[in-house]
């Protein structure tokens, strides 16, 4: 009787195999050797496909990113609306992204380096905001403050932070007598946090971007 063929080895598989434990346990869960043993292959035949470990993780997070929808930024398609509902669109679907592997996003301190999605997201990002007349080095600064923002919002969650036992807070902390019941309420927080730090954020650049036309001959 013919034993089960393996799986081919490709860089998806090995991208989808380094995914899951970077969830499951996180960044420093992921090596040459624990991954030829997910994968049931020897650590070797990983280099045919990845140098080393960072080009690796780079890849795992392009993976990610590609995720992250663009098309509102694209002019003329179907997305094509005012930078602000765009911008708007851009970081939930970014922060959706990052926010279903948390463990993964200090992996995107860098910056976007050689990474094609990343690129491709910075690209249509910087491309959407001067289309509609925002000046280049502003256009600069928005993207940095928005990924600052985005990707703190999905390193980790602030409600999940307190203990649910109210004695750690009674008597010495007065004004988070209502802390303990924080955790349950995790994902309500959490994403209503985001959502109002992104309404402040783009009333506070529509300010200037009204100021800079106004200034605009």
């Amino acid at each position: 009787m013919a034993r089960p063929r393996r799986p081919l080895l490709s860089r998806d598989r090995i991208v989808a195999a380094a995914l899951a434990l970077i969830d499951a346990e996180g960044l420093d869960a992921v090596s040459t050797r624990r991954l030829a043993t997910e994968l049931g292959v020897s650590g070797p035949s990983l280099y045919n496909h990845f140098a080393t470990k960072d080009d690796l993780l780079d890849a795992v997070v392009d993976t990610v990113l590609g995720e992250v929808d663009t098309e509102m930024f694209r002019a003329g398609g179907p997305g094509d609306r005012d930078w602000r509902t765009a911008l708007r669109d851009w970081a939930r679907s970014y922060r959706a992204a990052l926010a279903a592997h948390p463990n993964l996003v200090p992996a995107l301190a860098q910056g976007p380096g050689r990474r094609p999605n990343a690129l491709r997201l910075a690209d249509a990002v910087f491309g959407g905001l001067i289309d509609a007349g925002w000046p280049r080095a502003q256009a600069t600064r928005i993207g940095a403050l928005m990924r600052y923002f985005i990707t703190g919002s999905a390193l980790g969650s602030f409600a999940a932070g307190f203990p649910d036992d109210a004695e750690v807070y009674a008597g010495e902390y007065p004004h988070l007598d209502q802390a303990h019941l924080l955790a349950e309420r995790q994902r309500e927080i959490d994403e209503g946090a985001f959502e109002t730090g992104l309404q402040a954020l783009l009333d506070g650049l529509a300010l200037q971007y009204r100021a800079a036309a106004a200034d605009r001959p």
